[in-house]
C-alpha cells in the first residue's frame, strides 16, 4: 500500500513540476536577442538535433498502421503519408521556439552567450558530437549498475528473512 502511494505521489510531483515549468515558460516574455542566444546555445550543444526523428519515426508508424490494415494500398498509404508528413515539417518551428522558451527560462542571455561560446570552443564542439554516444553509454553503465545493485539486494534481504526465520 505504502509502495502504491509513494508511486502516485512521485508522479503527481512530477507533474506538478511539469505543469509549473510550461506555464512558466509560456507565461514569460523574451526579447529576440535571449531568443537568439539560447537557439545559440541549443545548436551548439546540439541538444535539438535528438528531436529530428520525431516526424520520420511518426510517419513510419502511421504508414505501417495503415498498411497492415491494407496491404493492398501499401504504394498509395506511402505515397500520402510522405506528402502529410512534409506538409507537416513547417510545425518543427513550434517545438524548436517551446525548446528555446525552456532554455531561455532557465537561462539569462549572457549565461546562454557562454554556453554557446563554449560549445563553439574545440572542447565544446567534441563534447556536442559525443555527447549522444556518452549518455547512451552512460546509461547502459547505470543499468548495469542497477542490475548488480539488484541482485546484491535480493540477495542480501532474502539472508537477513531466512536468519530471522523466514523462508522466501
Amino acid at each position: 500500500m505504502k509502495r502504491v502511494t509513494m508511486k502516485r505521489m512521485l508522479a503527481g510531483a512530477i507533474l506538478a513540476g511539469c505543469v509549473a515549468a510550461g506555464s512558466a515558460a509560456t507565461a514569460q516574455e523574451f526579447t529576440d536577442s535571449h531568443i537568439a542566444a539560447a537557439k545559440a546555445a541549443i545548436v551548439g550543444s546540439n541538444s535539438i538535433r535528438a528531436y529530428d526523428e520525431i516526424l520520420p519515426v511518426i510517419a513510419d508508424k502511421t504508414r505501417t498502421l495503415f498498411i497492415r490494415s491494407n496491404p493492398t494500398l501499401s504504394e498509395e498509404i506511402d505515397e500520402v503519408t510522405n506528402a502529410v508528413a512534409l506538409e507537416l515539417v513547417n510545425q518543427r518551428a513550434e517545438l524548436d521556439r517551446t525548446v528555446m522558451e525552456i532554455w531561455a527560462v532557465r537561462f539569462s542571455e549572457e549565461e546562454l552567450k557562454a554556453i554557446a561560446a563554449f560549445y563553439s570552443s574545440p572542447v565544446g564542439a567534441k563534447l556536442a558530437e559525443l555527447r549522444p554516444e556518452m549518455n547512451a553509454l552512460s546509461i547502459g553503465a547505470a543499468k548495469q549498475w542497477g542490475d548488480a545493485l539488484s541482485t546484491v539486494m535480493v540477495s542480501r534481504v532474502r539472508e537477513e528473512l531466512k536468519k530471522r526465520g523466514h523462508d522466501l
